[in-house]
């Protein structure tokens, strides 16, 4: 008697949720999603791009962070930092206008894959 209590408590703790039955199939399977050749080619191109920006955006504000040190570069180091500045504004001028190109490739369907991470 006691051995089928515990059983039964432990099925109701352990077992599979109630809720979700119905979707553990869906989990099992694996997520299918199809690009055409041409799309893969823009989205690598825009996230090099980005890749390129933000390591210009490091090298702008470490070099002017240096110039700081020195009284004779402080202006050089402030012209360092606007350039930083603005190349950050570019990051996500970059982001629109891979949207905006991947919308137009895709204007008949819909992109599951815009929830991914921006870079």
């Amino acid at each position: 008697m006691r051995g089928d209590r515990s059983e039964a408590g432990s099925a109701g703790t352990q077992g599979p949720d109630p809720g979700r039955s119905g979707r553990s199939a869906d989990v099992n399977q694996g997520l299918t999603l199809h690009f055409g050749r041409d799309e893969l080619i823009i989205r690598r191109r825009y996230e090099v791009l980005s890749i390129v920006n933000d390591i210009l955006i490091g090298i702008w504000f470490v070099i002017g962070s240096f110039f700081f040190f020195y009284e004779s570069l402080t202006y050089y180091g402030t012209w360092l930092f606007l350039i930083g500045s603005i190349e950050m504004l570019i990051r996500p001028i970059i982001r629109l206008t891979r949207s905006l190109h991947l919308q137009r490739m895709n204007a008949h369907a819909t992109s599951p894959a815009e929830a991914e991470h921006d870079f």
